[in-house]
C-alpha cells in the first residue's frame, strides 16, 4: 500500500511542525488550506502542494491535520471525517465541552488522533516509565513557562481561553498519564488560580487524583523566551526530573541518565513527539485500534481545563471533574463572563 498522503487545514506556526513530521516519516503533503492565502501559499510552496479552500478538503489526502483556531476544530474535523479522511486534531480539542461531546458522538475511533505530541516524545515516555518503578509518589509538579506568543489570537477571549487552555494542556496531559500509569487513578477535583489582563497569562492548578495524590501544574506566558518546561516526581526513596526546555534532560536522583535527543535535521520533530504522533495515527488506521490519545482523552483534558476555570472564578475553591458547568461556554466565559 502506498504511503498515506496529508493535507494541512490551517497554515499557522504549528502546521510547520506537522509538515516536517510528515516529511520525517515519508508522507507527502498534497494540499494546504488556510484563512490566510499568503500562509497557505508559503507552506504549499515548500513541498509542491496545492492551495485549496477549507471546503475542498481533504482534497484527495488520506489524513487532514487540523490546526485552525479552536473555534473551528469541530467543524473542520467533522468535515474531514465525513469526506473519508482521518484527522490529526491539534490541541485544545475544541472550544467548548458541548463541541467536544459532538465530536465524541461521531465515534471516530482510530480515525481521529488528539495531537498531544508530548505523549509521543521518547523522553516523556521514559519519564513516565521511570515513575512507575519509584514507589508511592509524594510530590508531583509540572511547569510550562515561556514568553507570550506574538502571533495568532491566543491572548484574546475569542480564542476560548488563555495560557491554561492552550499551553497548559501539555503538563495536564503528562500529569494524567503519570497518575494512570502509577495506579493513582484519574483527576477527581481541582483548585485553580488564574491571572491576566484580557485573558489568563498565568495559571496554577492543584489536581487531586482518586488515590489522594496531589499534583501542581503551572502554566505561564510571563516567562523567558527560551522557556522552562519541566516536571519532577518524588517518592520516599527517589526523585525523577524531566526537562524539555531550555534543555532536554532526564535525571534520576540528581544523576543525568544520559538521554540524548535526535540527530535529525530538526531535532524537535523527534524529541517533542511530532513524528511518532503522525506514525501512531498510521498505526491505528492499519490495526483498527485507537491510540490512547483519542478523542475521549482530548475531552477529558478539556473537562479538567473547564473545571479549573470554574474554580478560578470562585476564588480557587475545589471543583469536581467533571464540574457540571455550562458545557456550551468557553473556558474564558466560565471564568470571566459567568
Amino acid at each position: 500500500m502506498a504511503p498515506r498522503t496529508v493535507a494541512l487545514c490551517g497554515a499557522g506556526m504549528i502546521s510547520g511542525a506537522h509538515l516536517l513530521a510528515a516529511n520525517r516519516i515519508g508522507r507527502s503533503v498534497v494540499a494546504v488550506a488556510s484563512r490566510t492565502t499568503a500562509n497557505a501559499q508559503e507552506r504549499a510552496a515548500l513541498v509542491g502542494a496545492r492551495v485549496v479552500g477549507y471546503s475542498d478538503l481533504p482534497a484527495g489526502a488520506d489524513i487532514v491535520v487540523v490546526s485552525t483556531p479552536p473555534a473551528r476544530h469541530l467543524d473542520d474535523a467533522r468535515h474531514a471525517l465525513e469526506h473519508g479522511a482521518a484527522v490529526l486534531l491539534e490541541k485544545p480539542l475544541t472550544c467548548t465541552l458541548t463541541e467536544a461531546d459532538e465530536l465524541c458522538a461521531l465515534r471516530p475511533g482510530p480515525r481521529l488522533l488528539y495531537a498531544e505530541n508530548l505523549a509521543f516524545a521518547p523522553i516523556v515516555r521514559e519519564f513516565v516509565r521511570r515513575t512507575v518503578t519509584m514507589g508511592p509518589i509524594r510530590h508531583f509538579e509540572l511547569r510550562t513557562i515561556q514568553s507570550a506568543p506574538t502571533w495568532g489570537d491566543f491572548l484574546t477571549p475569542e480564542w476560548g481561553g488563555g495560557v491554561l487552555f492552550d499551553l497548559g494542556v501539555h503538563p495536564l496531559a503528562i500529569a494524567v498519564l503519570v497518575a494512570r500509569a502509577t495506579g493513582n487513578g484519574d483527576v477527581e477535583r481541582v483548585s485553580a488560580r488564574l491571572s491576566g489582563a484580557e485573558t489568563d497569562t498565568y495559571a496554577e492548578v492543584d489536581l487531586e487524583f482518586a488515590s489522594g495524590l496531589h499534583a501542581r501544574v503551572v502554566a505561564s506566558w510571563e516567562g523567558p523566551e527560551a522557556g522552562i518546561w519541566d516536571a519532577q516526581v518524588s517518592s520516599s526513596t527517589s526523585v525523577v526530573r524531566l526537562e524539555l526546555r531550555p534543555h532536554l534532560t532526564l535525571e534520576v536522583d540528581g544523576d543525568d541518565v544520559g538521554f540524548r535527543g535526535s540527530d535529525w535535521k530538526v531535532p524537535l520533530i523527534d524529541d517533542f513527539g511530532y513524528a511518532e504522533q503522525m506514525s501512531s495515527l498510521d498505526t491505528g488506521l492499519d490495526s483498527g485500534r485507537a491510540s490512547n490519545m483519542d478523542v475521549e482523552f482530548g475531552r477529558w483534558i478539556l473537562e479538567i481545563v473547564c473545571a479549573s476555570y470554574v474554580s478560578a472564578a470562585h476564588d480557587a475553591e475545589w471543583v469536581p471533574v467533571p464540574s457540571g458547568c455550562d458545557r456550551s461556554r468557553t473556558p474564558w466565559q466560565l471564568w470571566r463572563d459567568r
